[in-house]
Parts: structure tokens; C-alpha cells; sequence
């Protein structure tokens, strides 16, 4: 693995309707490094990736977020996704009249732009895609996520991944509302993805995710910035301890890897 990162969050500051929410959050990933994002509701793990994405709903007070060195903050977001930027929602919205063979094709062409591909080679390498995620062939001519179940939805993000493949996958609580066959299936999609040249950033709640994807670093966030960073005993400690041990530690600075 690279020991030189190539996506860096540098003393992030973050705001939404004038209420900070990131207050000097800093992480860096190298390619082909896996890292796990934990910590309390409300410390600030779904902002952080809203913010990468370029949500428009959350205001950037200070800091920067470098990718492959670039400054991602002054990019669109469709140019942090031509960038192999990919963003799975833990929310992923519905699109009535669009189907998933048309979403996935579009966003494709958008994406690698004269590197288009012909729609029976995309057709075909999309159905192996989703043999693998155990996804019925029918799924490509339902309209995006319209009346998908929560697994349904979750599988429909890491099809999506898997057709754009990403640089860096950041994975927004994707394991939320799972059951255990719908979490494997989404974990082997994940894994199939990984790579010595792809940075991977996990955002959970839940330890399990963290036994289908092994984690290079874990960091818990409190209150909008890395509280403690380390390895994946990590895991094994918030299963003992909760996220109390972390709050009681004195924070003098964020902590990076």
C-alpha cells in the first residue's frame, strides 16, 4: 500500500444554517488503504461527506479537502466525480420514469467522457454486475430506487460503484437498515471493488459492516473533529467501552493518520 495520501481533509470547518457542525476535522487516505469513519448522532460523519460531494446545503468555513492535489472545494460536483470521486447515500432518492439501465449508462458516459463504451459491452459487463449482487435481471427497467426496499436501494449504490469505478468510494452508512444477507451481499460488492489504487472510507454506526470489510484505520469523531484514530482493535474497543472512553480523553488537536 502507498504510504502517501492522495485524498487529505485539512482542519475542515463546516456549518449548516449557521450551526457549525465540522470543527477541524483531519484524515488523510492513501491508495489502496480501507478506513472506517465511527461516532455518536450529530458529531458530524454524514457532513463530512455531503461536504466532499459538494452539497450545496452545507457551508465551508475553513480548511481544505485535497484530492489526487487538487483542491476538491473549488471543483462542481460532477467534477469531483469525473475526478473518481463516488458518494453511496444513506438516503438514495427515487427517480420515477428513469430507469436503472438509463441512470447507470448516463451517468457512465458522464463520467469517462470520450471513454464511452458500447451499450451491449455495458449491458453485458452491468447483468455480471449484478449476478454478483444477486439482482434480478429484471431490476434494470424499474425506475431508479421507485419503490425499492432498503436493501434493494443499498445494492442499487454499490451497482452504481461498481459501474463507475471510483478512485475513492466513501460509504455513507450504507449498512443502515440491513439485514445480515443484504449486509454480505453489500460487503462483496465492496470488496470486489477494492484495490492497491482505490482509497475506501466506511461511515457506520455498526461494528459488523467492519467484519465483511476489514478496516486499515478507524476513526471516531466527536463533536465535528477526529477524537482518536488507530487501528482495527479499535473495533473491539467501542464493543467494550462505547464511545464514553473517547469523550474523556483530553483533545488537544485533531488527530490524522
Amino acid at each position: 500500500m502507498s504510504c502517501t495520501p492522495f485524498f487529505e481533509v485539512r482542519d475542515l470547518h463546516a456549518s449548516v444554517e449557521d450551526t457549525p457542525i465540522l470543527k477541524g476535522m483531519s484524515l488523510s487516505i492513501g491508495r489502496g488503504e480501507v478506513h472506517a469513519l465511527m461516532g455518536p448522532n450529530g458529531s458530524g460523519k454524514s457532513t463530512l461527506s455531503n461536504v466532499v460531494m459538494g452539497h450545496p446545503g452545507y457551508k465551508v468555513t475553513g480548511g481544505e479537502v485535497i484530492f489526487k492535489g487538487e483542491n476538491l472545494l473549488e471543483m462542481a460536483p460532477e467534477e469531483r466525480a469525473r475526478a473518481g470521486l463516488f458518494l453511496a447515500f444513506q438516503y438514495p432518492v427515487a427517480i420515477p420514469g428513469v430507469t436503472v439501465a438509463n441512470f447507470l449508462k448516463t451517468a457512465y458516459d458522464a463520467v469517462n467522457g470520450e471513454a464511452k463504451m458500447s451499450a451491449s459491452a455495458f449491458i453485458k459487463t452491468m447483468r455480471e454486475d449484478m449476478a454478483f449482487l444477486d439482482m434480478d435481471n429484471t431490476f434494470v427497467n424499474r425506475y431508479l430506487n421507485d419503490g425499492f426496499s432498503g436493501g434493494e436501494k443499498k445494492r442499487m449504490e454499490i451497482l452504481q460503484m461498481l459501474t463507475l469505478k471510483p478512485s475513492l468510494a466513501i460509504m455513507d452508512e450504507t449498512d443502515s437498515g440491513l439485514d445480515i444477507d443484504a449486509l454480505k451481499v453489500v460487503a462483496k460488492g465492496i470488496n470486489r471493488m477494492l484495490n492497491a489504487d482505490i482509497g475506501l472510507l466506511v461511515i457506520t454506526h455498526y461494528e459488523r459492516i467492519l467484519q465483511y470489510i476489514k478496516p486499515d484505520h478507524l476513526h471516531i469523531v466527536i463533536d465535528g473533529r477526529i477524537a482518536h484514530s488507530g487501528g482495527p482493535e479499535v473495533v473491539q474497543e467501542l464493543e467494550e467501552k462505547g464511545y464514553d472512553w473517547v469523550r474523556e480523553q483530553r483533545i488537544e488537536e485533531p488527530v490524522g493518520v
